[in-house]
């Protein structure tokens, strides 16, 4: 895959995670009625914003790591009844689409590997 598409499969999954994780613990099925502090979980992810919409090799790296942990909770989570299951199967999804186009990114685009004219 080209490192172009990666980019904006990392790009669109990483604004659809934050999406949820912001929906999810604000409005949809919070912890507690009316919100919880789980909300804050999206601010991991914010720090990533810029340098994967910019397509940074080195931001993709720690991305990667950092898709690990939404991953884990989804996996964790998935088997919670009513909305929480199925929005936590969706975390699943998309943390997945996270950890595999930035790390394919990150593989792809090592100075080992770019073409030299």
């Amino acid at each position: 895959m080209s490192p172009r598409l990666l980019a904006a499969v990392s790009s669109a999954s990483l604004l659809a995670l934050i999406a949820l994780c912001v929906l999810w613990e604000g409005w949809l099925a919070p912890l507690r009625p009316g919100g919880s502090w789980l909300i804050l979980k999206a601010l991991p992810l914010l720090a990533a914003v810029f340098g994967i919409l910019r397509g940074r090799r080195y931001t993709s790296q720690w991305t990667s790591m950092l898709a690990l942990l939404y991953l884990t909770e989804g996996v964790l989570r998935v088997g919670d009844p009513g909305l929480t299951g199925a929005l936590a199967a969706f975390e699943v999804v998309l943390a997945t689409m996270l950890f595999a186009s930035t790390t394919l990114h990150a593989r792809n685009t090592a100075p080992s590997r770019l073409k030299r004219d």
